[in-house]
């Protein structure tokens, strides 16, 4: 990775291209403070819809949930949609959500510098490119830092990111969104240590699909960060065969997904969740956790893959 591509220098320039590609996903421009009237408009379930997931979900031989909503229409489907979730790397988007309302509000920049050390580093049982590209440790800017965690799902980066924010600021960035069913409470450290400790870590998808809404109307983030993120969550190389599984090619989707180790054949978390671009131009939000299941990861994905292909077909036309 070019270790340089957030100085000063390119910043302008990245960000310009990132505006060009992410023009589908344009809207009316919304307020950039985070104290929002969290009050929306009905929703329109679709009871239809709603027994087809259950139908597919049931092959994941696990407690399954989602959430989904074409953000400019209310249309929206949920199956287990207030449960309580084990996030895994899902819980990165709400902490880069915060590390960026940080740069919005002038506390940190994207070019200030931050030693990563060996004792911050992750498991070696849990993925961090930074620790397996340094291993006597690095000095790396935030936004170096951000694409990590966010893109490559780097859990060094977000232990350090985390460790520059404060739990607190997530959960009162959080608060300040309106949104009450994410819990950010430990690091990807303490979750590798310790099995149970990934639960502490939940969303429930009806608040994760309320996160990607806050994400597309730029609420509690500046135009600029919005673009930014939406950027990392689409060029993200990790967990293509989910979300995006059995999508038509080319379908644009900023996502973020999350995944646990299996132990004695059972697999915490499968996840994603993320901004679909439906080709009527309309935005669907959708959020998909598969927790505590005893399929195989073949088909753990291939269930998220069916499940957002079968809203695809219901609503992108």
């Amino acid at each position: 990775m070019n270790k340089v591509w957030f100085t000063y220098g390119v910043l302008g320039v990245l960000l310009a291209s990132a505006c060009s590609r992410a023009d589908v996903f344009q809207r009316a421009p919304g307020p950039t403070n985070s104290a929002v009237n969290t009050q929306q408009p009905a929703k329109k379930e679709d009871d239809v819809l709603r027994k087809q997931i259950e139908q597919i979900a049931s092959a994941a031989k696990g407690h399954v949930g989602v959430a989904a909503e074409v953000l400019e229409t209310k249309q929206a489907v949920s199956l287990n949609g207030r449960d309580h979730f084990p996030m895994q790397s899902v819980y990165k988007l709400p902490i880069g959500m915060t590390v960026l309302h940080g740069v919005d509000a002038g506390t940190i920049t994207l070019a200030q510098r931050v030693a990563v050390k060996p004792d911050d580093f992750v498991g070696p049982n849990q993925h961090s490119p930074i620790r397996d590209k340094n291993p006597k440790g690095v000095e790396l800017s935030v936004g170096e830092l951000l694409r990590f965690m966010v893109s490559d799902s780097d859990g060094t980066a977000c232990d350090v990111l985390l460790k520059l924010v404060g739990v607190e600021a997530v959960s009162k960035y959080l608060g300040e969104l309106g949104i009450s069913e994410i819990i950010v409470a430990s690091t990807e450290k303490e979750i590798g240590r310790e099995r149970q400790v990934q639960y502490l870590n939940w969303a429930s998808p009806e608040a994760a699909v309320a996160l990607l809404r806050a994400v597309h109307e730029r609420r509690g983030l500046s135009a600029q960060s919005q673009v930014l993120l939406l950027k990392l969550m689409t060029e993200t190389p990790t967990s293509a065969k989910r979300i995006k599984g059995r999508l038509p090619a080319g379908t644009v989707v900023a996502h973020k997904t999350g995944t646990s180790n299996t132990e004695n054949g059972i697999t915490p978390a499968t996840n994603d969740i993320g901004i679909v671009s439906l080709p009527n131009g309309s935005h669907l939000a959708i959020a998909i956790f598969v927790s505590d299941s005893a399929a195989d990861v073949d088909t753990r994905e291939d269930v998220i893959a069916r499940i957002a292909r079968a809203v695809w077909d219901r609503w992108s036309q």
